[in-house]
């Protein structure tokens, strides 16, 4: 008998969402075969089974937060009888008991107490006294399901004046319902919409963060790509974008305006020495941002492969936790989708965000006698003004623009 056990998630992650098993009480499962999808706050990750035989047992089900460490389920040597699952009605259903884990090691404290360091973990979160929950398997131990079922309990007084606690009936994920007359759907955030949502409420709560704003000229990068594209591809097989000259300014404006790649830690300023561009990606679930690494030692191509390797990923949410961990500086591209101006929002604790936006012709004074009709583009610099002063965002934003409007320097900076 084997425990279908949470895996570590990584570096902060301490718990997810089980998004959706592919398999069933009493399916018979090889070593290595994927039985879920567990979405966390940055990633999905699939969790495969760490030996054969069949399902004995579902302790949890889709749409239930999970711990790192938490049995879920179990697989048995050998093709056995199915455990029956329970229908979900609106009574109360008996807590299924707690999986006995071998990899999630129980820990005996002074006073006696058998209590998994998820359990631990969870009670200290919630304020539960660990003397006071009983443990349902045999021989007493505390996991995380016992602390959660111990919250839920009334106390002595309030089970002489209150009706019975009965679990309620799941929420569905989509539901239609009429409010004043009119009809409404009402959805479920996915965990990573959560997620987003309390971070950029958080960037706007905890950084003092203002907005400078320009425009470029992309006549010079355009007629660069125009005469060079096919001969790029030719050779590096891959497409000339505009988003590696963007990558590379922004490298020689963080070199020339190093405070824009720092970060705040207490009331210390992190200087970073490295220069990891995050590069954001709309995707099913919700913009996310992975991580070109090293930056200013990648060519042109190399930078053009990276991003589009990274976007694919984004789209068939295959990032690794990895992948999206760790940038210094964020560049975001709202041109895409006809953005003409934006204010974008820090992704903390970094202290710049470099918005890009749609490529307009405009007439532009050449001089005092010619008007042309030139391609523009505003661009948005956000910036924490905690470190970063006004006079030091708009250089770094016209260093941009510099390097843009004249892309040998970026050649020339290599």
């Amino acid at each position: 008998m084997a425990d279908i056990i949470v895996p570590e998630l990584g570096e902060s992650i301490s718990e997810g969402t089980i998004s959706k098993w592919f398999v069933k009480v009493g399916d018979t499962v090889n070593q290595g075969d994927v039985l879920l999808e567990l979405e966390t706050d940055k990633v999905n990750i699939e969790i495969s089974a760490e030996s054969s035989g069949a399902v004995n047992a579902i302790a949890k089900q889709d749409g239930d937060v999970v711990l790192v460490g938490e049995a879920i389920g179990t697989i048995g040597g050998a093709s056995t009888a199915p455990t029956p699952v329970a229908t979900e009605t609106a009574v109360e259903v008996p807590t299924p008991a707690p999986v006995v884990s071998s990899a999630e090691p129980v820990a005996v404290n002074a006073g006696g107490i058998n209590a998994s360091p998820a359990a631990r973990k969870l009670a200290r979160e919630q304020g539960v006294d660990l003397t006071q929950v009983q443990g349902k398997d045999a021989i007493g131990r505390i996991y995380p399901e016992d602390v959660r079922s111990h919250q839920v309990q009334p106390t002595a007084a309030q089970s002489s004046i209150a009706a019975p606690i009965t679990k309620p009936a799941p929420v569905a994920a989509t539901s239609s319902v009429t409010v004043d007359g009119k009809a409404v759907e009402r959805k479920r955030m996915s965990r990573r919409r959560v997620t987003i949502a309390k971070r950029l409420v958080e960037a706007q709560q905890t950084a003092a963060m203002l907005t400078t704003f320009n425009e470029i000229d992309m006549t010079a990068i355009l007629d660069l790509r125009k005469r060079r594209k096919q001969s790029f591809f030719d050779k590096n097989d891959v497409n000339l974008g505009f988003m590696s000259f963007f990558t590379k300014a922004v490298v020689g404006a963080l070199k020339a305006y190093p405070l824009l790649n720092a970060e705040i830690d207490g009331e210390d300023i992190v200087m970073k020495k490295y220069f990891d561009i995050g590069i954001a990606v709309a995707a099913k679930e919700g913009l996310v941002v992975p991580v070109v690494r090293d930056a200013d030692r990648l060519s042109f191509a190399e930078i053009e492969r990276n991003i589009g390797e990274l976007a694919k990923k984004a789209r068939a949410n295959t990032l690794t936790l990895n992948e999206l961990q760790g940038g210094s500086f964020t560049i975001t591209n709202g041109g895409v989708f006809g953005s003409l101006l934006s204010t974008p929002i820090l992704n903390t604790p970094q202290v710049g965000i470099l918005g890009m936006h749609k490529i307009q012709l405009r007439p532009i004074a050449i001089d005092e006698e010619r008007m042309e009709n030139r391609p523009m583009m505003y661009l948005a610099l956000s910036y924490d003004h905690r470190i970063v002063d006004g006079s030091e965002a708009v250089r770094f934003l016209v260093t941009i623009k510099e390097l843009l409007e004249d892309p040998e320097q970026l050649l020339l900076q290599g």
